[in-house]
């Protein structure tokens, strides 16, 4: 192992343990502790993560992963994929300074913003991060200004219109303006090694990546005829992070691996990287947040009434976080988080129709609406799992803002893994296509998903 994780950064637990158990623990010292205020409690189960990378293995074996560290900046989460092997994606200076202050060296980071300020550019140069990405003029000039020394990567614009989140809108030089570029950081004496692009969060399409590998060949080429020397293909982000997601992560790296194949075949010198968040973090964690008030409202429907005889109701509850916080999927994925109960709710126990909402003072756009919930009171916790991303960022951990409380967990088996870097004899082989304990990926039947042959897209 390299060290950065050890046994006193998480509990320990058996095989089997959940995260909700965990929580019902810390949820119950809290609502019994009369100082130490807490937004909410996360757990974050780092076997998972363990997992999602055994499986990524597995089904890109060629790709090289990155992490995006701006998706869950939590120090668990880092040290576990550092001990991992991974690279670290950075958006700012405020991530690079967090990942080389666990130990990760200058060589494993890419500086990846396209939107850089100077004195973060400047900072890389003095840490010796030099893999930087542009997509425009000015960007290039600002690096040649204040890090001669960068090795650049060409971030290239994708066709993402049906994404959650459209990156290209902002992000990304098209084919047409490329050679130009290439032509100015050339002039520049600024050595462009690779191409990136991203086909946006949220990608219903996984021939998205299969154009953009394609375009990314034609940038290559279009590289070599100038004189640059490139060896890296950064193929971005997008892949899911959850279960019954609209597009399985096998099926759009069996299109990744075809389009690998025909576009940069095995042995041609270009080394393949992703910069994964979403995916690694996403189902890992797990939440609870307080209800902190709540209101009921009769509903005004004459000659309604419920079983009990008393006019039909909504609940409006308030959290302790809201949608500016842990909740922030509502503004950017258009995802309505649904609360999970702990204990199921006996066939006496009425469901009411509830909105959950965060504090009246902060938080006034809703959480989640129409929920079916049992009768909860001022001081219960409501528990919401698939929460690792974009729910703790840097600015958490630094204490800019309110401190939530997350406690790392990892089962023995899962340790023994990493430790060894290497997976555990399979075990069950019943559930076709599920994820089994440390064995992610690896009992999921080979299947091959040829996908249509891509041309490049013609500059206009």
């Amino acid at each position: 192992m390299a060290g950065y994780l050890s046994e006193s950064d998480f509990v320990m637990v058996e095989e089997g343990f959940s995260t909700k158990d965990l929580l019902e623990e810390l949820t119950l010292g809290a609502s019994q502790a009369t100082t130490g205020e807490v937004a909410a409690f996360f757990v974050a189960d780092l076997g998972a993560v363990v997992r999602k990378h055994f499986c990524f293995l597995k089904c890109l074996p060629r790709v090289r992963p990155f992490y995006a560290v701006k998706c869950n900046s939590s120090l668990g989460v880092l040290k576990v994929l550092a001990e991992l092997g991974l690279g670290f994606s950075c958006a700012n200076k405020a991530e690079m300074e967090l990942v080389q202050r666990i130990g990760v060296p200058a060589s494993k980071i890419i500086y990846a913003n396209p939107c850089k300020q100077i004195a973060q550019i400047k900072y890389a140069a003095k840490h010796g991060v030099r893999l930087l990405s542009f997509d425009n003029e000015m960007e290039l000039a600002k690096v040649v200004k204040s890090h001669p020394s960068a090795k650049m990567v060409l971030c290239i614009a994708t066709d993402d219109s049906h994404s959650l989140s459209c990156l290209s809108l902002k992000f990304g030089a098209s084919l047409k303006s490329c050679r130009h570029l290439l032509e100015n950081a050339k002039k520049s004496h600024m050595e462009v090694v690779g191409v990136s692009f991203h086909v946006g969060s949220g990608c219903p399409d996984p021939q998205a990546y299969a154009q953009s590998i394609a375009d990314a060949r034609l940038v290559f080429e279009m590289g070599a005829e100038l004189g640059h020397t490139m060896h890296i293909l950064d193929l971005g982000g997008g892949f899911p992070g959850i279960e019954g997601a609209k597009v399985r992560f096998e099926e759009i790296a069996s299109v990744i691996n075809s389009a690998l194949d025909l576009y940069f075949p095995e042995g041609c010198g270009v080394d393949i990287l992703a910069e994964l968040g979403r995916y690694y973090v996403t189902s890992a964690f797990t939440v609870a947040v307080s209800i902190i008030a709540k209101k009921e409202v009769l509903l005004d429907q004459p000659g309604r009434e419920e079983e009990n005889g008393s006019a039909p109701k909504t609940i409006v509850y308030h959290l302790d976080d809201g949608v500016y916080g842990i909740f922030n999927s509502v503004l950017f994925d258009n995802i309505c988080p649904t609360p999970i109960l702990q204990k199921k709710p006996s066939a006496e126990q009425p469901l009411y129709s509830s909105s959950l909402w965060g504090p009246a003072d902060v938080h006034v756009l809703c959480v989640a609406e129409a929920v079916g919930l049992p009768q909860r009171h001022v001081g219960d916790w409501l528990v919401f799992d698939n929460m690792g991303a974009y729910t703790v960022g840097t600015g958490s951990l630094l204490g800019e803002t309110q401190a939530c409380r997350i406690t790392y967990a990892m089962s023995r088996v899962a340790w023994e893994a990493l430790r060894r870097q290497l997976l555990p004899a399979e075990q069950d082989e019943d559930a076709e296509g599920m994820c089994k304990p440390l064995s992610c990926g690896w009992e999921i039947t080979d299947t091959l998903c040829v996908g249509p042959v891509f041309t490049p897209a013609s500059i206009m």
